[in-house]
């Protein structure tokens, strides 16, 4: 536990690494590219999970489960859909091992199967395929499906959270009468999943529409959020896109309409992974650790009792078991940790590491004075209060460092936006400064490739809410009417 991290500004993606190991949120696996995210990241993970499940279901989504494994036919229906990832699918080819002569575990070559299974990276043409079953007619619609789930695609260069081979989300996918409805549904989930990242992650994002060369492959528009990180690299936290006709044509999935005649459903899909963990950690986290937003901590306040014997902690429990009743009973999560097998100092440096929002602290002379000390993890400051308006006091931080770091990462990532109107200045604000760089560009995918091959830099989106002004582009000095946000991104 004493070992210290390396800092963010030495070496920000080690810092990173060490962070998600250290606060036990995840580790590799024995098998490449893939993690175990342990109890610690999990119930975080848990935490995430259930506020997006309310928020889909507020918004008349229900959940269902599509079979991990895709027959290959099923891919070869939409082709821009494949293409997009064939180069990442992992194939199932053979069902049975036998022992050969040697004793040794090989796969029996009679177990070949007819048709291979493609283990799914996105379930699309699954669930299109039921869907050509569930539609009829203009009363089945619109159909709004959410599944939980894991997926894989085939990553070579992986870091827990950020990529990894095999990751959990959730996927949507839905079906609706008219081109109308999908895109509006399209536009609610961005939505949605923007009022997550900023009321539970207190990550700031921003909306906007992906270039024709990043969207989903087979969609016709990508609606994004994009969150930017503490070593001014981006992050595309949540997609969600309109998929016009495509998939009702290749799956065939036609409906009687209100005037009787026949036409293709329209289609969304959208979905978040455990990459918002990723998020997460880089969103507020600092040198000594973790730092979680109140909202989705596993624990919100941790108890340390301070004793020299155990007389004192026999006193202490039965006052802090009367303290924790209440405080949960408030629906606050608490954590009361008198193990005898390690020391204040310790546990103090153990929560901090795992980024606990509140800390208190009591002993014998608290209980003589009907104190308290309390520490918050997200300024570091202590204060020594009345036990009488410690639970009013801790309700109020809750909300109070809830805000804080939604704040504090705002500041911050506006403080990392930058305009610029020419190619020298873009190039010098990226490898000094990093960060978004609000400039025009002129529509065209070739300038796009131009500017990603010499700098590394891509389009991270052009904001929903980006104003109409003449311009040039940044690139190529062609006239071009708004400006899009180029980052670095993850």
């Amino acid at each position: 536990m004493g070992s210290k991290l390396t800092k963010r500004a030495e070496d920000y993606s080690k810092w990173y690494n060490e962070l998600v190991v250290k606060a036990d949120l995840a580790e590799n696996s024995g098998v490449r590219g893939m993690m175990v995210i342990k109890p610690y990241g999990y119930a975080i993970w848990e935490k995430m999970q259930a506020e997006l499940d309310r928020m889909f279901k507020e918004t008349g989504h229900e959940n269902a489960y599509f079979p991990l494994l895709i027959p290959k036919s099923y891919f070869s229906k939409e082709a821009s859909h494949v293409e997009g990832f064939a180069k990442e699918c992992a194939v199932v080819t053979h069902y049975r091992l036998k022992n050969d002569e040697d004793g040794k575990i090989v796969v029996d070559e009679n177990a070949k199967l007819e048709e291979e299974l493609i283990i799914r990276p996105t379930s699309e043409t699954i669930i299109w395929d039921s869907y050509r079953r569930w539609i009829q007619s203009y009363r089945d619609l619109p159909l709004l499906i959410n599944q939980w789930a894991n997926v894989m695609r085939w990553e070579m260069r992986t870091r827990l959270f950020l990529r990894t081979a095999e990751f959990l989300w959730q996927e949507g996918h839905t079906a609706h009468e008219t081109k109308a409805e999908a895109i509006e549904e399209a536009q609610k989930m961005q939505g949605v999943y923007a009022d997550f990242s900023e009321n539970f992650m207190a990550m700031p994002v921003i909306k906007g529409t992906k270039t024709e060369s990043e969207r989903f492959a087979g969609a016709l528009d990508t609606y994004t959020i994009e969150a930017m990180m503490q070593d001014g690299k981006a992050l595309q936290a949540g997609t969600s896109h309109f998929l016009g006709q495509n998939f009702a044509k290749a799956f065939d999935v036609k409906y009687t309409t209100r005037e009787g005649k026949q036409d293709y459903v329209w289609a969304t899909s959208w979905g978040v992974s455990t990459r918002l963990m990723g998020a997460l950690v880089m969103s507020h986290s600092d040198d000594y650790g973790l730092v979680l937003p109140p909202k989705l901590a596993p624990i919100q306040v941790v108890i340390v009792p301070i004793y020299r014997n155990d007389e004192q902690l026999q006193q202490l429990n039965e006052r802090i078991g009367e303290l924790t009743k209440e405080l949960r009973s408030k629906g606050i999560s608490v954590k009361y940790d008198n193990r005898t097998t390690y020391k204040p100092g310790w546990k103090f440096a153990e929560y901090e590491l795992k980024g606990v929002p509140l800390r208190i602290a009591m002993g014998p002379r608290d209980l003589e004075n009907n104190t308290a000390e309390l520490a918050r993890r997200d300024t570091l400051e202590k204060e020594n209060i009345s036990q009488d308006v410690l639970v009013t006091r801790i309700e109020t931080l809750m909300v109070e460092i809830q805000e804080n770091l939604f704040k504090k990462a705002l500041d911050f990532r506006d403080g990392l936006i930058t305009e610029v109107d020419n190619f020298e200045d873009f190039k010098e604000v990226l490898n000094t400064k990093g960060g978004f760089i609000s400039a025009h560009w002129d529509g065209t995918t070739e300038t796009e490739e131009k500017i990603k091959s010499s700098t590394k830099a891509t389009i991270r989106c052009m904001p929903l809410d980006a104003k109409l002004e003449e311009g040039e582009c940044v690139f190529s000095g062609k006239k071009s009417q708004k400006r899009v946000l180029f980052a670095k991104a993850y």
